[in-house]
């Protein structure tokens, strides 16, 4: 089978001698063998084992991404970072610790941006309203108030 793991700058993997190839989803664990059936699934924040012909077992580390299987033949992952087995060893779990900890701070800017929308919205909205209930009479300046003349 053919392995490719790229981020949106780097290939990170790019492999034709892949026997296996272990991933985790929001599923759980799930394993893939010459023959797999096409699917598509999205990756949590894990670690990616694919063991090659030479039954030498390697590891990359994925910040979430997207796995493919095409033909039975093809798994492609694309994710928006990954470290390839090289550094895995000497990073271990701080390596996972901040793929996660950068996934949560981007979900904070969406909502933090979304708040923001919101509240301009509501702003417009307020300012569409006021305009609206001022449509009714206009006061003239010799008028004084809406009730009628000054002093009457």
């Amino acid at each position: 089978m053919r392995l490719v793991v790229t981020t949106p700058t780097a290939v990170i993997v790019d492999r034709q001698d892949v026997r296996y190839v272990s991933a985790e989803d929001e599923t759980g664990t799930f394993g893939i063998l010459p023959g797999h059936a096409d699917f598509m699934t999205v990756l949590t924040v894990s670690v990616i084992t694919w063991r090659n012909d030479a039954e030498q077992d390697h590891f990359i580390a994925v910040r979430g991404g997207v796995l493919t299987v095409q033909d039975g033949a093809t798994i492609e992952v694309a994710t928006r970072d990954a470290v390839s087995d090289q550094t895995l060893g000497k990073l271990d779990d701080s390596i996972l610790e901040r793929f996660r900890q950068d996934e949560e701070a981007e979900e904070q800017t969406r909502v933090s941006t979304t708040r923001l929308h919101l509240a301009t919205i509501r702003q417009v909205q307020h300012y569409l309203q006021a305009g609206r209930q001022g449509k009714g009479r206009r006061i003239l300046p010799s008028e004084g108030t809406q009730d009628g003349p000054e002093g009457v």
